[in-house]
């Protein structure tokens, strides 16, 4: 007999809104919430009767270590509790979701998935950034910055040798590693976007090249959590200002005639 279940959800990207319904419904069933520093508070409204419990990381400070997390959740399902682990953006993008998954499983807990709107598509999106575009980039790549041995990923210099979109996440400490990757490409002039806090209403971003990135993230103060978007792409959302921009001057302009 299975003891309790496990519910690993995804909570999507920051804005509230963007959590899927299946994931609220979840909540809703929930006996207890372990959540992440990701995750808007604002969600846990929706399970008012559970117990609620911060297992996340704020600036390199642990409330919970993964393996005292793990026992959380055996611990509370044995006792027959529905146990979600809300994460923020997809569970199976760098979120360890599977792992916990697999150590509920291990203990005799059912397991299951609600999956989340990624962060690594959907913050590039929000700000009118496509990963993908005819004539721009055939495929993307999604990247960790910072591996479990706190190195930059290997992955990072294959990535820079291609002609796809490049998203990076937890990646900006070693930003100034990253663009010596691709300034040895010889792509000092391929488009980069900074975009911290995507989708939620402290949302900043930047925009450069490959040369001139590291003054604007210096110069408008850009952290993490944040998600460095690479690849002629990040161009679409000027064109799509400027569209705007210029379709607004028409109307004017026809206004000031009639």
């Amino acid at each position: 007999m299975h003891k309790g279940k496990l519910t690993v959800v995804g909570a999507g990207p920051g804005d509230v809104d963007l959590i899927t319904l299946k994931g609220i419904k979840a909540l809703q069933s929930s006996d207890v919430v372990l959540y992440d520093a990701l995750v808007d508070t604002d969600l846990l409204d929706y399970a008012p009767n559970a117990e609620q419990i911060f297992v996340g990381k704020r600036k390199g400070c642990y409330a919970y270590q993964q393996e005292q997390i793990n026992e959380l959740i055996v611990s509370r399902a044995a006792l027959h509790k529905h146990v979600v682990r809300l994460k923020g953006g997809d569970p199976f993008v760098f979120g360890r979701g599977a792992e916990e998954m697999e150590y509920a499983a291990e203990q005799g807990v059912e397991v299951a998935v609600v999956p989340g709107i990624s962060s690594s598509v959907s913050v590039p999106a929000f700000q009118n950034i496509p990963v993908t575009k005819r004539g721009a980039a055939e495929s993307f790549w999604v990247i960790t910055g910072t591996t479990k041995e706190h190195k930059l990923s290997k992955d990072v210099a294959l990535a820079a040798k291609s002609n796809a979109t490049v998203l990076i996440l937890m990646g900006m400490s070693k930003l100034e590693e990253i663009m010596e990757l691709f300034k040895k490409e010889g792509k000092l002039d391929i488009p980069v976007a900074i975009i911290q806090n995507g989708t939620k209403s402290n949302e900043k971003i930047g925009i450069g090249t490959v040369a001139s990135i590291e003054y604007k993230a210096r110069e408008q103060q850009l952290s993490n959590p944040a998600i460095i978007v690479i690849g002629e792409v990040v161009n679409h959302r000027q064109n799509i200002l400027e569209i705007q921009r210029k379709y607004d001057q028409k109307e004017e302009v026809l206004l000031e005639k009639e």
